[in-house]
């Protein structure tokens, strides 16, 4: 079938990106599901640092790909050998599947799936399969979802049910930035009553892992980030204080569970700096693979303080988005609140120079054609 989607050209163009325009909005041929697979009609698909880190050469991937992987639609179509889904069911889909059967994924989420991992990179799905061509040519996958589209198909292992009642942008958004973020606190941190929690960058996965953490029973949630804009924000949905990381830094600031969500390396060097005695540090953000920082290993030792690294919020997505789910429907997770803006996606360039200058926090392509542009 005939899909339009937004195809990856080259990395690395100058920006801004709406004037180079690397993404072109193309007609691309799709092939139906394998036996493993599922036909989506997509939704909504929520614009993440992990399109734009392909976009900017972060992350090198074969082109020309298929963007988009934070997405959620209604299934079409199923394989011969898929169960537990069926026609007619809103998915969300995650961009890690989980081949079920190799070491990684028997350590609850601690660790990718090393089969997920591969054809991630090969821009193929988990069972090797390629689905998209262009005059004839093939154009890779991204993430094992390509959700930038009218229509994909994906892995059964990428996709998870949720109830009919959840909006689409909403169930979008949890497969990534809230499963991502969220995840860095419930399966990383596990913070206490006792414990302060201190999320520093406010991007979408930071303001996921700050509605997560102001959803629990904690002594106080932190928010920390250079955009005075972004900190007004965090608190309007209720962060208890909130700072720069030069007041980070000059004040001495501290916190038991300490989040770095920015994915850069002074993010990670003002977060390192904030934990507090005995406490931890989790680290979910990704930066430039050639990034370093500094820091002082004797406060390891002396300061018995810990830190961690968190792939996709150390997730088991068929696990933990209908927790997610659940909570957003009994009103205890405002995720509608990380939406900035709702766009076509003929805006994808544009929406990477947004995300590029760290203005958005979750920018939605809906695709719905009586929808107009709006902002939240």
């Amino acid at each position: 079938m005939k899909i339009t989607g937004a195809v990856l050209e080259r990395m690395d163009a100058e920006r801004p990106y709406a004037q180079s325009q690397p993404i072109s909005i193309s007609e691309v041929e799709l092939a139906g599901p394998g036996p493993t697979e599922i036909l989506v009609r997509i939704e909504a698909a929520g614009v993440c640092h992990s399109d734009l880190s392909v976009v900017d050469g972060n992350r090198p991937r074969p082109t020309p790909m298929l963007l988009g992987h934070e997405s959620a639609g209604i299934v079409e179509e199923i394989g011969s050998d898929v169960e537990g889904i069926s026609v007619g069911d809103r998915v969300s889909m995650s961009f890690l599947p989980r081949c079920g059967e190799c070491r990684e994924c028997r350590t609850d989420g601690k660790l990718p799936c090393s089969v997920g991992s591969k054809t991630n990179n090969d821009g193929v799905l988990l069972h090797g399969s390629a689905h998209l061509t262009r005059d004839g040519e093939n154009v890779y996958h991204h993430l094992g979802v390509s959700g930038f589209a009218t229509h994909a198909v994906v892995d059964a292992a990428s996709a998870v049910v949720v109830p009919p009642e959840l909006p689409a942008d909403i169930a979008a958004v949890l497969g990534c930035a809230v499963l991502t973020g969220g995840g860095a606190v419930l399966n990383a941190a596990k913070p206490g009553p006792e414990d302060s929690v201190m999320i520093v960058g406010l991007g979408g996965v930071g303001m996921a892992a700050l509605i997560v953490a102001l959803a629990q029973d904690v002594k106080e949630v932190i928010a920390v980030d250079a955009l005075e804009e972004k900190l007004e924000r965090a608190k309007e949905l209720g962060a208890d204080r909130v700072f720069t990381p030069q007041e980070v830094a000059e004040q001495g600031i501290t916190a038991d569970r300490v989040i770095e969500a920015a994915g850069n390396a002074k993010a990670f060097e003002t977060a390192y700096s904030a934990i507090g005695f005995g406490g931890s540090m989790v680290t979910v953000g990704l930066p430039n693979p050639a990034a370093t920082s500094t820091i002082a290993p004797l406060a390891l030792t002396a300061g018995a303080r810990e830190v961690k690294g968190s792939y996709l919020g150390s997730a088991v997505p068929s696990r933990d988005i209908p927790t997610y789910a659940k909570l957003y429907l009994e009103g205890k997770l405002p995720v509608d609140e990380l939406i900035s803006s709702r766009i076509r996606l003929s805006e994808i360039n544009e929406a990477m120079d947004q995300l590029a200058d760290g203005r958005a926090i979750r920018q939605v392509i809906v695709f719905d054609e009586s929808a107009e542009t709006a902002t939240a």
